[in-house]
């Protein structure tokens, strides 16, 4: 089944970061269509794509159109049941529901304070009594769900299931605000930053459009906590190992180097993504 993914900005964009987990991470595809928030008003952007006005949006080919995050989760597991974007067991996949709707309608202290933003991550944020209440009901929704896990694993319920995808940029505003949390919930933000997907997302929210002044803030700044990456740098010139991009299959145009090797891509986005987290790019790692 063919779709089109509509986002918004990578490093800023919370809600398109679920859209486009809950098909990547379940192993479905997407062309994606990115919708910048530098440029005129994302709905006038939209205004091609049927009814829809807001990012994420998802486009099947049958023609359904759906502007939702919540409604796009519910949609897919539809579509696609072996997917596993619900839990399979019944009171674990009721809690996954509930999870989901929570985040979807709450925390708003959190989400208003503490805005998405992947490029940096901030120290001394003096979180008001409201944000420290989110991260409270937090840990205790979180707390709850591990212990209806049916399975080992870091996740809500054991398996990554679209509670986690709704929760995942949480996570990055946790890590890139530097904000309290327990034991518990720092290993599941911990979980989050070290996923391949999410690490993918941010990769490319690293290197794809401006910085959007309106989501920087003034405090002092310090090191992202997730996985340090591999080290890598662009080059003007190859020649490469390989003789077509891992993403495209298209000719090498741009290069870069690794570990003393140079690799080639067809494009500076396919280059740069990769520059910025190496190992989170099973296409790539294959070559290597």
């Amino acid at each position: 089944m063919n779709y089109d993914l509509y986002i918004g900005d990578y490093a800023y964009s919370s809600w398109s970061l679920r859209g486009w987990l809950l098909v990547h991470r379940f192993g479905l595809s997407a062309r994606n269509t990115m919708i910048p928030f530098i440029k005129k008003d994302v709905a006038e952007q939209m205004a091609q794509v049927g009814t829809a006005r807001t990012v994420p949006t998802l486009v099947c080919d049958d023609g359904a159109v759906i502007s939702e995050s919540a409604a796009i989760a519910e949609e897919l597991a539809v579509r696609h049941p072996e997917a596993g974007i619900w839990p399979s067991d019944p009171v674990a996949r009721a809690t996954a529901r509930t999870l989901l709707a929570e985040m979807a309608s709450g925390f708003t202290a959190l989400r208003n304070d503490c805005p998405m933003s992947l490029r940096v991550c901030y120290y001394d944020a003096s979180p008001s009594d409201a944000v420290l209440a989110d991260l409270a009901r937090l840990e205790q929704i979180w707390s709850n769900a591990r212990a209806q896990r049916t399975s080992d694993g870091p996740w809500l319920l054991g398996d990554y299931s679209a509670a986690d995808a709704f929760f995942a940029p949480v996570a990055g505003r946790i890590a890139g605000y530097s904000l309290p949390i327990g034991e518990h919930g720092a290993a599941y933000v911990a979980a989050h930053l070290a996923d391949p997907a999410f690490r993918r997302w941010r990769a490319m929210g690293l290197v794809h459009g401006p910085d959007l002044p309106w989501y920087r803030k003034d405090y002092p700044q310090t090191d992202w906590p997730g996985p340090t990456p591999r080290a890598a740098l662009a080059v003007e010139t190859g020649p490469s190992e390989n003789d077509a991009c891992p993403y495209s299959g298209k000719a090498p145009t741009h290069f870069m180097q690794m570990d003393g090797r140079t690799f080639g891509f067809c494009n500076p986005f396919c280059r740069d993504k990769t520059v910025a987290d190496p190992e989170a790019w099973p296409a790539f790692m294959a070559l290597v």
